[in-house]
């Protein structure tokens, strides 16, 4: 009788675990996925916002990117103290944080105001190092890759403001309700999530385990932070400036790209920006679950080979070639052939094929991280993340300064096709570079990375 007790002790903790794992990983998603909205937020609201505050197309880029600025900057600092003092106290305090600016969005009057809003509010977007260190400490290793990848769909909240702020842009009257209490047109949006993000620290403080896990308790901090001494914690970083960076640039930039270059009205463009956004969210447990069964290096290699044949095609100059002829074949002596433009489907659908590439691609990179760093995972990760993110800081701009720079709106892909070979360029030649100095007890064991971990 009494060999029989530990066992059932043993079974019922194992249950309790699981129950704890799944809510955590249940609520982190979702109070994720409502960061995730407040921090990208203005690549729909920017746009009545470039009309009521007369912006230019330069101001209203860094209109997105102070916020991804702020939400980049501290992921690091906050893998760490989650590792530390636990992923529940870390997240619910940011949702808390958040709050504040996101309403003082609402009420802003002036570009500077708004900036300074905007910066503050983007402070949400640090919950994905959180939330990564707090969901690997909660789920087993095996289940690692598929579990960051449910909590990572959370990007999918970049579509949630594409989806109803048009909605609600147009049907909540600009006066507001109850005398202006309650904003309208676009200032309602900020409000509404304000009053969500304090209602989801009240799920999280109250809906998770009340004893938390804390892989990094006493620890000291020089040796947390010594594995980013490592060139591979850089390299997986560039990989995530490439699927994720880029995914964040994206999101807040398509929908002015749809209204710009093809003339489509906004909610027109947020839709069509939401079906990139989605697949790109949605598809990062699919990713989770490749990399646990086939690696996550191969996954990177279609990944990098999508993303690069997609982008090359979408940065292709419209236009045609002239030819001088004599005028007995033209009047003027001009003939144009070949000519090319990419009408909106051809083009949605070479984004959607890089929003796909980039879904499975993001799973894959952190798939690296808890096997290569198992004790290290809100550092590593939080650097990561934060290089990824501060990716999506520096590309808007970079959009458009180019395009002012060539008048090719084009630009945007090119950078992005850039940005993509030179990831999969590194990441093929540290492999072969690994397979020719080991060859060939290593020919085939590219993914066995984490026993000897060799690159």
């Amino acid at each position: 009788m009494s060999g029989t007790v530990p066992v059932a002790d043993s079974q019922r903790a194992a249950r309790d675990d699981a129950e704890g794992g799944g809510r955590v990983l249940l609520l982190s998603t979702v109070g994720f996925t409502l960061m995730f909205a407040v921090w990208l937020m203005f690549g729909v609201l920017g746009i009545p916002i470039r009309r009521e505050l007369g912006l230019t197309d330069v101001q209203l880029s860094w209109l997105s990117s102070v916020a991804i600025l702020n939400g980049a900057v501290w992921r690091l600092l906050g893998g760490v103290l989650a590792d530390r003092l636990g992923g529940k106290a870390v997240f619910t305090a940011l949702l808390v944080f958040t709050a504040l600016p996101t309403y003082l969005v609402s009420r802003a009057d002036s570009y500077g105001a708004l900036l300074l809003y905007a910066f503050l509010a983007g402070f949400g977007g640090n919950a994905f190092s959180v939330g990564v260190s707090w969901v690997s400490a909660w789920t087993r290793q095996e289940r690692q890759g598929f579990a960051l990848g449910v909590f990572g769909a959370g990007n999918v909240g970049a579509s949630v403001t594409k989806l109803i702020g048009p909605a609600f842009i147009a049907a909540v009257p600009a006066v507001g309700y109850l005398g202006g209490v309650v904003p309208g047109g676009w200032r309602f949006v900020p409000f509404l999530y304000a009053v969500l993000l304090l209602l989801m620290a009240a799920a999280v403080w109250f809906g998770t385990p009340r004893r938390d896990r804390r892989p990094s308790r006493g620890r000291p901090l020089r040796e947390m932070l010594r594995p980013l001494r490592q060139l591979r914690v850089w390299r997986f970083s560039l990989y995530y400036v490439a699927v994720f960076g880029a995914y964040v640039a994206l999101s807040a930039w398509l929908p002015k790209y749809y209204v710009d270059v093809f003339g489509l009205p906004l909610y027109q463009a947020a839709l069509l920006t939401a079906l990139f956004i989605f697949p790109a969210s949605l598809l990062r447990p699919v990713g989770g679950w490749l990399s646990d069964r086939y690696g996550a290096r191969r996954v990177m290699y279609g990944t990098f080979g999508a993303m690069s044949a997609a982008t090359l095609f979408l940065a292709m100059p419209y236009g045609h070639i002239v030819l001088y002829v004599p005028e007995r074949y033209e009047a003027d002596g001009v003939r144009e052939v070949l000519p090319y433009q990419l009408g909106v489907l051809p083009f949605t659908v070479g984004v959607l094929l890089v929003g796909v590439a980039m879904g499975i691609g993001k799973a894959a990179v952190f798939k690296h991280i808890p096997e290569y760093f198992p004790n290290d995972v809100g550092a590593v990760g939080g650097l990561v993340g934060m290089l990824g993110a501060l990716g999506g800081f520096v590309l808007p701009p970079l959009f458009a300064y180019a395009q002012a720079w060539t008048g090719l709106p084009q630009t945007t892909f090119a950078i992005l096709f850039l940005l993509t070979a030179t990831a999969g360029l590194w990441m093929h030649g540290t492999v072969h570079r690994m397979l020719h100095e080991r060859s060939p007890d290593l020919a085939g064991a590219v993914e066995r990375a984490p026993a000897g971990r060799p690159v």
